[in-house]
């Protein structure tokens, strides 16, 4: 018995063995929250996040450094913006939604990032 027990574990590992990469799970490393203000924040908020790049401009981004501006802000709606996006009064788009792209935890995360970058 422990021989057919042994015989299987071993073909299930040559198995396993030329299967190779495919058969593989991908793992993802996690980004840090600077590194998603940097994916998905910088073209328009800027690396120094004044909002004075040409799309920030264009979309009216905020200055995240301006202290008076962000804390008129309550998390939850950073966050919303963050997840849902934000819309002007004619309902043209001028944020990007991230809720696809970035998870609760992430979002959170980044809504602290965002805080940290005020002056």
């Amino acid at each position: 018995m422990r021989l057919l027990t042994s015989l299987k574990l071993q073909l299930l590992l040559c198995a396993m063995a030329v299967a190779g990469p495919t058969a593989a799970v991908a793992v993802t490393k996690a980004l840090s929250p600077q590194e998603n203000y940097e994916k998905h924040c910088v073209d328009c908020h800027g690396a120094d996040g004044k909002g004075q790049t040409r799309l920030g401009r264009k979309s009216g981004a905020k200055d995240l450094t301006d202290g008076k501006t962000i804390a008129k802000l309550s998390d939850a709606d950073i966050f919303k913006t963050i997840k849902f996006g934000r819309k002007n009064n004619k309902g043209e788009e001028k944020m990007d939604a991230f809720a696809d792209g970035l998870s609760d935890q992430e979002i959170n995360a980044l809504v602290a990032f965002v805080r940290s970058m005020t002056k």
